[in-house]
């Protein structure tokens, strides 16, 4: 069975899709086959791998709402290495699943038995990509999940909306999901030039201890703008510390999983 990770934070811009997209890219590289659920009715970790959002008739959305099987959803992306990415893609149909669900039984466990009720064991890791807040489809990622991984941004209010993340996760765990972990949480847009960001990642680190991940994502234009070409980091910048840091995140989530992998990547 895959390993499912929810990438979530209820704070937008904080790295979350581009987090998903180059953590599998990493993950690809590295020998694994992911797939990606884009659970965001922002559809941009569709679009970041280059697929046009009009253009698609099947999507997250059918599989939550019409139950149609994920193999009809997903898409196959080339990457480096001749490796590839899967998606189950999204658009802005999506937006209005959580009113669809609220009519539904057992709403919250909508895309746990979409997964289940597939074949999915040629896959070794899920990323859900979630949308900003803590809506329906969020739940649902969490109801689906083995574990959550946490972008948070070095800057002021970060340790604010990671209380009240906090709360929430422990609530699902008490109420919908007793065996969801804490992958992580995962320092991103960090600059060392800025002494907040060093305070905020300090103070991030006292806190949560353990969970912090030791990888720091710095803030990196090449990871800005990789995106609207469509391509993940090591498409578009191979050799960018943005590219670097994703790898070295993909190899130690690896290892914290008990994998191991063998680097074969011609740089």
């Amino acid at each position: 069975m895959p390993k499912t990770i929810a990438v979530v934070n209820q704070k937008g811009g904080v790295g979350k899709t581009t987090t998903v997209i180059n953590l599998a890219a990493g993950l690809s590289l590295l020998g694994n086959k992911v797939l990606i659920i884009d659970l965001d009715p922002q559809g941009n970790s569709t679009s970041g791998l280059g697929i046009e959002k009009s253009s698609l008739n099947k999507s997250t959305y059918n599989l939550l709402i019409e139950d149609m099987k994920i193999d009809e959803v997903i898409r196959k992306i080339d990457i480096k290495e001749n490796k590839k990415i899967y998606i189950c893609p999204s658009n802005a149909e999506l937006s209005g699943a959580d009113i669809e669900l609220y009519d539904l039984e057992e709403r919250e466990w909508i895309l746990n038995k979409a997964l289940n009720n597939s074949n999915l064991d040629e896959f070794n890791y899920i990323l859900i990509d979630c949308p900003p807040s803590l809506s329906l489809l969020t739940i649902n990622a969490f109801a689906a999940s083995n574990s959550l991984l946490v972008p948070v941004q070095c800057e002021f209010y970060a340790m604010e909306g990671l209380a009240q993340l906090n709360k929430t996760i422990n609530l699902i765990i008490e109420r919908i999901n007793p065996s969801l972990e804490i992958e992580g949480l995962l320092l991103t847009m960090f600059d060392s030039r800025n002494n907040i960001c060093k305070t905020v990642a300090s103070e991030v680190r006292n806190f949560f201890k353990e969970k912090v991940l030791n990888t720091l994502i710095p803030k990196n234009v090449k990871l800005a703008e990789c995106p609207s070409f469509g391509k993940c980091i090591f498409d578009y910048d191979q050799h960018c510390i943005g590219a670097i840091s994703y790898l070295d995140l993909s190899k130690e989530l690896i290892l914290k999983n008990g994998g191991s992998f063998v680097e074969k990547i011609s740089w």
